[in-house]
């Protein structure tokens, strides 16, 4: 019972990484019809900026020029702000000219510009992984038992406590916004019929804009929790990480940002305890598994909505 409860509450916090990921593939999605296969290596993007922003403030020996949770939310800031800029680049120049185009264009676009960014963080970074030492230390033990090979102790951290804590915060502001506020119905507008959306006055380039700019500070805030999670990144790291977020929004039902959520925490789950009790050989594996089961019997997810062909 406890290493299966040590278990879910490491799986609930990679799911809450994921999940993250998985708004900014939902959102982009349900706007323009697309999937920004850069957007893995946008949070990439982040976990460097957030490594670079922690050197420069002197955070890596455990003491720096300001308290840690200062510190912390000036790196968040930084990160959000760069990654946000990278990935309304990528908007402006790789996927607007070719809106209009035939579906494959924007893909191969898209995983052209996940290149260039996993080639430029290699040849300015080095390629060699980047180590952090823990900066969010200390946690509770939640229970203990005594075993033939020592004792086991279930342990909740306080890093672990701040990526759920910050992960169900960003989730209920970003749904607050979207069903919510005028942008949010402009984003909804474009959603259900773009062409209708621009007749009516709604700015369709800066509503898909400003929604690849919330998708990227969500990356962002991914990258640094991940870094500091795990205590180490590299140019790669976004790949894997993108192509599990993708698998957690199409899971939770593409265009939903709960389900997205869930479809993370899902991924996590089944990644974590695959690895627990199984060969943490085919943990990937597992997961993609998954995603071709409810594809298979739940095309539309499990929050979302069968697509309706418009006549």
């Amino acid at each position: 019972m406890e290493y299966f409860l040590q278990q879910l509450i490491n799986g609930v916090t990679l799911g809450s990484i994921y999940g993250l990921i998985a708004i900014g593939y939902t959102m982009v999605y349900g706007i323009i019809g697309m999937i920004n296969f850069a957007h893995g290596d946008v949070f990439m993007v982040g976990g460097f900026v957030s490594l670079i922003a922690i050197v420069a403030l002197g955070l890596t020996g455990g003491s720096g020029l300001f308290p840690i949770i200062l510190a912390l939310v000036l790196v968040v800031i930084i990160a959000m702000l760069i990654a946000s800029a990278y990935n309304w680049t990528i908007e402006r120049l790789a996927y607007r000219p070719l809106r209009g185009s035939f579906r494959l264009a924007p893909l191969i676009s898209a995983i052209g510009m996940s290149l260039v960014l996993q080639e430029f963080v290699r040849i300015a970074q080095d390629g060699r992984p980047k180590p952090l030492q823990p900066i969010v230390t200390g946690g509770y033990e939640l229970m203990s038992r005594a075993a033939d090979r020592g004792e086991f102790i279930v342990r909740l951290s306080n890093m672990q406590i701040f990526i759920v804590i910050t992960t169900l915060l960003l989730m209920t502001i970003f749904t607050i916004l979207i069903t919510r506020t005028p942008l949010g119905r402009a984003q909804r507008s474009c959603e259900q019929d773009m062409k209708m959306a621009s007749l009516l006055g709604i700015d369709i380039n800066r509503t898909i804009s400003i929604t690849f700019i919330m998708g990227a500070a969500l990356a962002a805030v991914a990258g640094l929790m991940f870094f500091l999670y795990y205590g180490v990144t590299d140019f790669y790291v976004g790949f894997l990480a993108g192509i599990k977020a993708f698998t957690a929004a199409v899971l939770g039902g593409i265009g939903s940002i709960p389900g997205a959520m869930i479809g993370g925490i899902i991924i996590g789950l089944i990644e974590v305890f695959w690895s627990a009790y199984f060969s943490i050989e085919y943990k990937d594996v597992a997961a993609f598994a998954m995603l071709a089961a409810v594809l298979i019997f739940l095309p539309q997810g499990i929050l979302g909505k069968p697509e309706v062909e418009k006549v």
